[in-house]
């Protein structure tokens, strides 16, 4: 059965549409243009059949309500409007409860090609179609659930340096799954990380690129291997499907459970303290 947590304030605003500029708008048709043809090379078959789904319109930005009319009826999920960055805890446990922040904003023109923080065509264009596939949808909220058990094992003690520990390997996961991972196919390897099927650029270069080193998954690996964002990541992962991926994020939470992630290998990414806090807060049930 499902853990509830104690009612935080909401980190959810409205998306106030008609800010949105023409220039805004075309910076959405450009990105999206230029996707289409790299999409249907590089990205896996739920990402394409979910993209359909969604019916996103290519020359306007998406309005959210009109996207979740969609997405809500296939597996519960909803993208809602977030201003910014929310501390990791909030954010792991709105997958856990099938909603999904979702940056507004949109990337300059001139910025087409690398933003360091999300916006609205990475999370709406590469994260929301992935969230069609039940499969993938199931193993979101169980990754959301793990955050529930991170605090129960280390954040009731207040073990910050525990606690530290499990949540670099949480976001070193996420980091080469939802957002950088591969995945088999009958047709090769193709991509369902956000990150990659945000990116003109590097999801080419993820599969194509003889200077990427391309593994099978082992979460030993995934857990102790720091990223940088700042560059084309020269390391990925590959997962056989998402009943896979389900799996892995189950091992995660025994690991975490057998104190397996409290001592993961130092370097990035850095654990700030309001994520750190949001754990160390967070009263769950």
């Amino acid at each position: 059965m499902p853990r509830q947590s104690t009612v935080v304030e909401s980190p959810f605003i409205g998306q106030a549409y008609g800010h949105y500029t023409e220039e805004n708008h075309e910076a959405w048709r450009r990105l999206y243009a230029r996707m289409v043809p790299r999409w249907d090379r590089y990205a896996n078959a739920h990402y394409l059949e979910g993209i359909h789904a969604l019916c996103l319109d290519p020359d306007r930005i998406p309005r959210l309500e009109d996207v979740n009319k969609f997405l809500k009826p296939l597996t519960g999920f909803q993208a809602k409007a977030v201003n910014g960055y929310i501390p990791a805890f909030l954010f792991f446990d709105c997958l856990r409860t099938r909603a999904f922040p979702t940056t507004i904003t949109i990337r300059p023109a001139d910025k087409l090609d690398y933003l360091p923080e999300p916006d609205i065509f990475h999370d709406v264009a590469g994260h929301v179609p992935m969230h069609t596939d039940p499969a993938f949808a199931e193993a979101l909220v169980r990754f959301g659930e793990c955050a529930h058990t991170a605090v129960e094992i280390a954040g009731r003690a207040h073990n910050a340096h525990r606690l530290t520990s499990i949540i670099r390997a949480m976001a070193r996961f996420f980091w080469f799954t939802i957002e950088f991972g591969l995945m088999r196919s009958k047709n090769g390897l193709r991509v369902y990380g956000s990150g990659l099927l945000s990116s003109f650029r590097e999801i080419e270069h993820a599969i194509d690129s003889p200077e990427v080193q391309r593994y099978p998954i082992q979460l030993e690996w995934a857990i102790n291997q720091g990223f940088e964002i700042d560059h084309y990541q020269p390391l990925l992962f590959i997962v056989d499907s998402f009943d896979h991926l389900f799996s892995l994020v189950d091992q995660l939470e025994r690991w975490m459970r057998e104190g397996k992630l409290d001592n993961v290998a130092p370097g990035e990414p850095a654990v700030n303290e309001p994520d750190l806090k949001s754990f160390l807060d967070a009263q769950v049930g």
